[in-house]
């Protein structure tokens, strides 16, 4: 099986073309693809389905085994791949019943429509021996936003309680959030079957979105991860685009003693 190894500010996945495998991939070849001891190691897996000139279709693997809406790190890696392929500077991402656009920006950057922002009124949940508030938020995929401090620390116990929570049938995916400045947050991510990522381009958007909804924030705003920054930038109508790097790492040919 060949592939290529990519990331977005740290957050890695592997590229993986359905044409060459020849079959779909399955749940099982996926967690040992993504396991960094036992197969290549990354965040997640990037089926191409199907890539017709600018147009592709992707199906997001979380390394669980489970499927994501949306990734706008994985987007923009498909993107950028994508437009290497084609020779476009603009191309069209399809995951799922959503299409997002990609325009290229210089060597690495990346922008992407995103869509639209849903930020619902804030909740609170009792979770870890405490009461939290957070705000719930939608891009496509489930995000619970919650104004605190984002150590490290809290993001670890936290994270899984509060992505695993009864409120939650379809799990979500969990930022912890800082406000730094009129256009700046800091943001600790835990990933829905992912656990902590060093950056996550659709929690960018959804923390960003909170931000500027609940009026912490005015747009565009850079959100600051552990792997680097993004820029996000959202209209009146909180449609949002995400600006932020593809890197390709290396490509590779999964040997067959992985049994794949």
């Amino acid at each position: 099986m060949r592939f290529s190894k990519w990331h977005g500010l740290g957050n890695d996945y592997l590229l993986v073309q359905r044409a060459e495998v020849g079959t779909p991939l399955t749940e099982d070849q996926v967690r040992r693809l993504c396991d960094y001891h036992f197969g290549v190691g990354s965040d997640g897996v990037l089926e191409v389905v199907s890539a017709d000139g600018d147009e592709a279709e992707v199906v997001i693997w979380n390394p669980d085994g489970s499927t994501a809406e949306l990734s706008g790190n994985g987007t923009r890696i498909a993107a950028r791949w994508l437009a290497r392929r084609s020779g476009a500077d603009t191309v069209r991402i399809r995951v799922g019943p959503r299409e997002v656009v990609g325009r290229m920006r210089g060597d690495q950057d990346v922008e992407m429509d995103m869509g639209a922002v849903d930020v619902e009124e804030p909740e609170r949940l009792d979770v870890g021996g405490e009461t939290l508030e957070f705000t719930p938020a939608s891009i496509g995929n489930p995000h619970a936003v919650v104004r605190r401090e984002p150590e490290r620390e809290d993001l670890l116990r936290l994270g899984p309680l509060i992505e695993n929570h009864e409120r939650f049938p379809e799990r979500t995916n969990v930022q912890l959030v800082r406000v730094d400045g009129p256009s700046d947050i800091t943001v600790g991510v835990w990933e829905r079957g992912a656990g902590e990522t060093l950056s996550s381009g659709t929690s960018a958007v959804a923390t960003a979105g909170v931000a500027v909804a609940r009026g912490w924030c005015e747009s565009p705003v850079t959100v600051h991860l552990a792997g680097g920054d993004l820029l996000v930038e959202l209209d009146d109508s909180m449609q949002a685009r995400l600006t932020g790097p593809a890197q390709e790492i290396f490509t590779g040919e999964a040997s067959e003693e992985l049994g794949l």
